[in-house]
C-alpha cells in the first residue's frame, strides 16, 4: 500500500474533467496537490517539464494530461491525437524517472482495446486484434503509454502503474459538437433541441451499439484508491460494470432534459466500436465499486452544462 500521507503528489491535466475530478477527490487525502497551467509548463516541451519536475519534486503523479476527443476529431486530426499523445506520455514518465518520483499513474483508455474483443473485455485482450479505425492514432498513443510504464518497471523496478477507465463523463466535459464524446454531445443536442422547438433531435449511426459510462468522479475515487493499493506491472480496468445501446442513452438524456421530440438516425454517420463493455472484476476483487448511477450522474452532469455553458 502506498501512504499518501504528506505526499506530494502532482496531477498532470488538472483542468481538465478527469484531471479536476481527481484533485476533488485528493482534497480530502493528507497530502500536497501539485498542479501546472499550460502557461507554466508545455507537457510538449521536454526541457519544460523536466525543470518543473526539479522546482516541485513531487513524490507521485497521476497522469490525466492528454489530447481527447470524439470519433469525428479521431478522424480529421490523427497527427494532433498521436504525436501530441506520446509527446505528453514521454517527457512527464522520463523527467519522474529522473526526479525519483515514487509512484507513477498512467491513464489509458478502453480504445486501446481490439475492435472485436470478446465482451466483457479483460485486460488481457489488449494487443489481440486491429483496432477500431476511427481513433486508432489516439489508441496507439495510450498503448504505447502502457507499455513504456511496464518498460520502466522492467528495467528500473519503479512502481508506475496504468489504469484504464471506461467510457467517461460528467461536471467539466466537453460539449463541443465538432470534438465532443457521444454523452455530452447527446446532451448538448438534446438541449438545443428542447429550447428550439424541434420536433426531433438526430443521433450518428443506427443507435444499437453498446456503451459503458462511468462517472468522472467514481473515476478519480478508483484512481486515488488504485495510487494506494495497486502495484501490479500489468494495467487495470476501470469501469462501471454494465452498458446502454446509444438509442437507450438518447432516450435516457430526453427523459433527463424533458424533450418529447423525435429521435432520427444519420446512417451516413459511423457508428464505431460494436461494444466496449469492460471487465473491472480485477478492480472489484481489490475492493472498489462505483457509487454514482448514470440517471443520477446525467442529471448531475447537465445541471453543470446549464450553469457553465452558453449556447
Amino acid at each position: 500500500m502506498y501512504n499518501v500521507q504528506g505526499k506530494k503528489i502532482y496531477v498532470a491535466g488538472h483542468r481538465g474533467m478527469v484531471g479536476s475530478a481527481v484533485v476533488r477527490k485528493l482534497a480530502n487525502e493528507p497530502c500536497t496537490v501539485i498542479t501546472a497551467t499550460r502557461d507554466e509548463v508545455d507537457l510538449t516541451r521536454q526541457d519544460q517539464v523536466e525543470d518543473f519536475m526539479r522546482r516541485t519534486s513531487p513524490d507521485a503523479i497521476v497522469m490525466a494530461a492528454a489530447k481527447v476527443g470524439g470519433i469525428l476529431a479521431n478522424s480529421t486530426n490523427p497527427v494532433d491525437f498521436l504525436y501530441t499523445n506520446l509527446m505528453i506520455e514521454g517527457n512527464i514518465t522520463a523527467a519522474a524517472y529522473q526526479a525519483g518520483v515514487e509512484k507513477f499513474l498512467f491513464l489509458g483508455s478502453s480504445c486501446i482495446y481490439p475492435k472485436f474483443a470478446q465482451q466483457p473485455i479483460e485486460e488481457n485482450s489488449l494487443l489481440t486484434g486491429p483496432l477500431e479505425q476511427t481513433n486508432e492514432a489516439y489508441a496507439i498513443a495510450k498503448i504505447a503509454g502502457i507499455k513504456l510504464m511496464e518498460a520502466y518497471n522492467k528495467q528500473y523496478g519503479v512502481d508506475y502503474i496504468s489504469a484504464m477507465p471506461t467510457n467517461l463523463y460528467g461536471p467539466g466535459d466537453n460539449f463541443d459538437l465538432e470534438t465532443s464524446h457521444v454523452l455530452p454531445a447527446l446532451i448538448r443536442k438534446v438541449h438545443e433541441a428542447k429550447i428550439s422547438n424541434a420536433s426531433h433531435v438526430t443521433i450518428w449511426g443506427t443507435g444499437t451499439i453498446r456503451r459503458e459510462f462511468l462517472h468522472a468522479d467514481d473515476c478519480a475515487s478508483a484512481l486515488v484508491f488504485l495510487l494506494k493499493n495497486y502495484s501490479e506491472l500489468e494495467h487495470i480496468n476501470v469501469g462501471y460494470g454494465s452498458d446502454v445501446t446509444i438509442l437507450e442513452l438518447t432516450e435516457l438524456i430526453c427523459k433527463i432534459i424533458k424533450f418529447n421530440g423525435e429521435i432520427k438516425h444519420d446512417l451516413t454517420k459511423p457508428d464505431g466500436t460494436p461494444r466496449k463493455l469492460m471487465s473491472s472484476q480485477k478492480l472489484s476483487n481489490l475492493g472498489w465499486s462505483p457509487s454514482i448511477s448514470l440517471e443520477d450522474g446525467i442529471k448531475s452532469t447537465y445541471e453543470w452544462f446549464l450553469k457553465n455553458q452558453i449556447t
